[in-house]
């Protein structure tokens, strides 16, 4: 039996005020946060890989020789749920979503999600490790309408936005999903 073909998206868009500086593009242990995910999700066999919002001509730069391509993002400025959208939309094809400050992010890690890539019951396969990781997990394209009817009604939180969705909770390592929003937390011991 062939798996079917999983595509990645990373949430590239946000702000980065906390950091002070573009997220995506700072490096961790010698490259870009993003060029790291971007080689994870590649690592794990997801086909086509694509970075959402931001600066496309930067992320172009730091991706140079990954494949990945860049999106630019729907609804800039309304959050990670109005990237799930654009990246679903664009896609069209189950799609493991990953928010581009996750740096320590593996394939074994990326692997526990897409064991269920051929789950035809489910809308969401969500990372867990002490909390849910709404921002790496495997999306279904079933999952588009309802999120899109959510965000037009004003929602942007998404674990308020995958209520009534069938989700299922994946158990990793906190250490795999852990985000890096400050200059402090670049400091932190993994």
């Amino acid at each position: 039996m062939t798996e079917t073909p999983v595509a990645a998206a990373v949430l590239t868009g946000g702000a980065s005020r906390r950091m002070g500086r573009d997220k995506a593009l700072v490096e961790v242990d010698g490259a870009a946060m993003v060029r790291r995910v971007v080689e994870a999700v590649d690592g794990a066999g997801c086909t086509p890989v694509i970075a959402v919002g931001g600066d496309a001509a930067s992320l172009t730069a730091v991706l140079a020789g990954t494949g990945a391509s860049t999106v630019p993002d729907r609804f800039p400025g309304e959050g990670p749920l109005g990237g799930i959208l654009t990246a679903l939309g664009h896609l069209a094809v189950p799609t493991l979503v990953v928010a581009t400050d996750l740096p320590w992010l593996d394939a074994v890690t990326i692997e526990r999600l897409l064991v269920h890539r051929d789950r035809l019951d489910l809308d969401v396969a969500m990372a867990r490790s002490d909390r849910a990781e709404p921002l790496c997990a495997l999306w279904w394209p079933s999952a588009l309408a309802a999120l899109d009817r959510r965000f037009a009604a004003g929602e942007r939180a998404i674990h308020r936005a995958v209520d009534g969705l069938r989700c299922l909770d994946v158990v990793v390592s906190a250490t795999a999903v852990r985000n890096v929003n400050t200059p402090t937390d670049l400091g932190r011991t993994r």
